[in-house]
């Protein structure tokens, strides 16, 4: 199958082609009709999968089709004139992902009239607002400075066609869920609603329940599943060595782009100033950093100027680098869906790629639970492939687990006021976010 059997627009064939997109990845494949068709979406998939241009392509089409031909003279004044209403709004955990699904729509509507912005926090407002003034057909943002730039009057979501949640397990686990259920409540209730995750837990599923109608479910891939080409190794490590085995570790493979995971910002700073005394060049990106901070390190990493970058999971999500030749745990994940999604950074286009985990004592519980999900046990290799000099600092065989510190879920905004829109009326909508059930008190 090729692009043009999906009945694309042309103008949307014609960004393809330049990019060199011949055929669609199986999810694009699977989700591009029934967005076509107006349906409603949930859809499960990895990162590096397609999934983005699954839901761009077809909605930048939807879009086309809603404003009547873009190409035509009469919808060419009306741009022009800057009459536009926000007709699809995407919303995106963290500011890196916020920033790639833009650049894609800038990809992809190339050769259209329609204007998307992209809106995040970590920065000042004065041209994301100048942006929305001017108009905008697509609007990207993560939930936080959507709702700023909503109590200040500057967004009007009454006009949504569609509404796309990206990385919903993610926002969900960032405790965005509230933040969603007030942004769901001021979009028009007869829009189409796509949502798409990297799994399909429980709460998913009830999410769908309450804001698609009669979704489509496409299943990517298996919640569980691994990329196949990617080698993985295990090393039971106590935690005061980790740092010692991760220097000796990155000498072994100088030069190679790697991408070190870490549970916390501060481990991140940690890892990164001790890897700088070992004389390993290495740098950090997590959500403390600026959002200038984030943007450089990026794109120092991109140009492998240092080809090590330090992670937390977070920060991680809008990293996408095909050519990652290694991914380090440093630390488990505390769930094991995030384990297939960190190892899934390399790997990617065909390329093998290598995923190497440290594990510490009070890890066992999390190495299980990945064990599990995955159905098959991360091999443990000798460290004798790394360096002689770790024989014994190594362990090859798991010690005795301990408690698992507990961690509590990231709130929401407790303190955020809430979003008054303004609507046709003046007045401020609270119903729920489900557009054919009747309205909650």
């Amino acid at each position: 199958m090729n692009f043009e059997s999906l009945n694309l627009h042309k103008s949307i064939l014609k960004s393809l082609a330049k990019k060199g997109y011949k055929e669609p990845t199986p999810i694009q494949e699977q989700t591009i009709p029934h967005v076509l068709a107006g349906r409603d979406v949930v859809g499960c998939a990895q990162t590096g999968t397609g999934k983005t241009a699954a839901f761009a392509l077809p909605t930048i089409q939807r879009i086309l089709e809603l404003l009547g031909n873009p190409t035509t003279g009469a919808e060419k004044r009306r741009q022009r004139s800057g009459r536009r209403v926000i007709r699809c709004l995407i919303l995106s955990p963290t500011r890196e992902l916020a920033g790639q699904i833009g650049e894609n729509l800038d990809t992809y509507s190339e050769f259209t009239t329609l204007r998307n912005t992209v809106v995040y926090g970590g920065v000042k407002q004065y041209s994301q607002v100048k942006a929305l003034k001017r108009g905008v057909d697509i609007l990207v943002a993560t939930p936080g400075r959507l709702i700023d730039l909503g109590q200040q009057g500057y967004v009007d979501l009454t006009k949504i066609d569609v509404l796309i949640l990206d990385e919903a397990d993610q926002m969900l686990d960032m405790g965005f869920i509230p933040d969603l259920t007030l942004i769901v409540s001021k979009c028009n209730e007869e829009r189409q609603t796509l949502m798409f995750s990297a799994t399909m837990a429980p709460e998913i599923r009830r999410l769908s329940t309450k804001w698609l109608n009669n979704p489509k479910e496409i299943q990517g891939a298996a919640d569980a599943a691994t990329p196949e080409l990617v080698d993985q190794s295990l090393f039971y490590v106590d935690r005061q060595d980790k740092q010692q085995v991760l220097t000796e570790l990155l000498r072994s493979i100088e030069g190679e782009k790697t991408l070190v995971f870490t549970r916390t910002k501060r481990g991140a700073d940690k890892v990164t100033k001790r890897l700088s005394r070992d004389g390993i060049k290495a740098i950090a990106i997590h959500g403390d950093k600026s959002q200038a901070q984030r943007r450089a390190a990026m794109e120092r990493f991109k140009s492998k100027r240092p080809p090590v970058l330090i992670a937390t999971d977070l920060a991680s999500r809008g990293l996408d680098f095909s050519d990652i030749s290694h991914v380090i745990n440093y630390e488990l994940p505390q769930t094991p869906e995030v384990y297939v999604h960190r190892i899934g950074r390399t790997a990617r286009a065909g390329r093998a790629g290598v995923a190497i985990s440290f594990c510490a004592g009070d890890e066992r519980k999390q190495l299980r639970l990945i064990e599990r999900l995955m159905r098959e046990s991360v091999p443990v290799k000798p460290i004798s492939v790394i360096s002689e000099a770790l024989v014994g600092v190594v362990k090859e065989l798991p010690e005795e687990e301990a408690p698992t510190p507990s961690r509590k879920r990231r709130s929401s905004h407790p303190g955020r006021r809430r979003w008054h829109a303004r609507n046709n009326s003046g007045k401020s909508k609270s119903n729920g976010g489900n557009r054919r059930k009747s309205k909650q008190q």
